[in-house]
């Protein structure tokens, strides 16, 4: 692929990778990624690095929409005011995939 102009930056979760990866590769979109860990929640997260030419934007979007689903997860926190720290279950969204585009001016394979 020598006609790369956009690099697209998406963070997903590690579960959703190989479903991510195998449907970025059905539409002739190669991808690496890397391994990182979430602040928030300090889940597993892969961040997967994907060049593409600008008319292909659309179709990856769309496959890692499909790939990567949202999840109701539950926290335990402790309830404020409580005279004892009984953990108390908070439903919490997570998964789905953030994703940045940045435009590539040079892209060499060497």
């Amino acid at each position: 692929m020598d006609n790369i102009r956009l690099l697209l930056v998406a963070v997903i979760q590690d579960q959703d990778l190989d479903a991510a990866a195998k449907a970025l590769q059905e539409i002739g979109a190669s991808s690496t990624y890397l391994s990182s860990s979430g602040g928030f929640l300090g889940r597993r997260n892969a961040m997967l690095l994907v060049g593409l030419p600008v008319e292909k934007e659309e179709a990856a979007l769309a496959a890692l929409h499909d790939a990567c689903r949202q999840r109701i997860e539950y926290m335990t926190l402790p309830l404020e005011g409580s005279p004892m720290p009984m953990p108390a279950p908070v439903p919490v969204t997570v998964g789905g995939a953030t994703v940045f585009a940045l435009p590539v001016e040079r892209f060499e394979q060497i």
